[in-house]
C-alpha cells in the first residue's frame, strides 16, 4: 500500500496539484489546508477527484467542524480522533495545536491533547499522524532557536512509541526526520512524503 502524506499547505494550488499528480492508494491531510479558515472550497474542488482516499485532520488553522463539512461536502473522510487500519496496519489520528501566539480555530492546552491521546494507548497505533509536532526535538525546532511543539505529544510518544509518526505545523521543519526512541517522525511538509507498505 502507498500512503501520500501532506501538510501545510496554507492555500498553495500548485502545492495541491503536485498531491494530485502522486500516485498513492490513500492520502492523508495532516493539518492547515488553508489559512484561517478560509479557502476550503477552493482547495476541495481541486482535491474532489480524490474522494474517500483523502484522510483529512483540521491544523490549527481549521477546527473540527471546518473540516467535518468540508469532507462532507466533497465526499473525503474526516478522521480527527479516530482510528484506523491502512495496509495492515494501525492508525491513529489527532489534528489541532497547542497554544499558539496566534489564538487560531484549531488549538488545545496540553491537557486536552493528552486526554485525547488516551484512548490511543491500548492497543497502541503503529503509526501516529498529528498536526503538532512532539516537544523538544528537530521537528518542532523554530529558525529563533525555540521549541514550539506538544508537551502532551512528546509524552505519549516516549511512552507509547509508534513504530511511525508524522506531524506538521512548524514550518521551517518541513522534511525533516527525527527519532525519538525507536519511533521515527517526519513532518511531510506541503511537498509530501510517501509511505509504502
Amino acid at each position: 500500500m502507498r500512503i501520500f502524506l501532506f501538510s501545510d499547505i496554507h492555500n498553495d494550488h500548485k502545492a495541491l496539484e503536485a498531491v494530485l499528480a502522486q500516485d498513492a492508494d490513500v492520502y492523508i491531510c495532516a493539518g492547515d489546508l488553508v489559512s484561517w479558515a478560509r479557502g476550503l472550497d477552493a482547495c476541495g474542488e481541486i482535491l474532489r477527484p480524490l474522494g474517500e482516499r483523502l484522510l483529512v485532520i483540521p491544523g490549527n488553522h481549521e477546527s473540527e467542524g471546518d473540516i467535518a463539512a468540508f469532507c462532507a461536502r466533497f465526499g473525503f473522510q474526516a478522521v480527527h480522533g479516530k482510528r484506523m487500519e491502512l495496509g495492515g496496519r494501525a492508525f491513529a489520528f489527532l489534528g489541532y495545536s497547542n497554544p499558539t501566539p496566534f489564538d487560531t480555530p484549531g488549538e488545545y492546552t496540553e491537557a486536552e491533547i493528552a486526554r485525547r491521546l488516551e484512548p490511543f494507548r491500548q492497543p497502541p497505533p503503529d503509526v501516529l499522524v498529528c498536526h503538532c509536532p512532539p516537544y523538544g526535538t528537530p521537528l518542532d525546532l523554530m529558525r529563533n532557536g525555540g521549541h514550539a511543539g506538544s508537551t502532551a505529544i512528546r509524552e505519549f510518544i516516549d511512552a507509547v512509541q509508534p513504530a511511525r509518526f508524522f506531524s506538521g505545523h512548524i514550518h521551517e521543519t518541513a522534511g525533516v526526520t527525527a527519532q525519538i526512541g525507536h519511533a521515527t517522525g517526519t513532518n511531510p511538509g506541503k511537498r509530501g512524503f510517501l509511505l509504502e507498505f
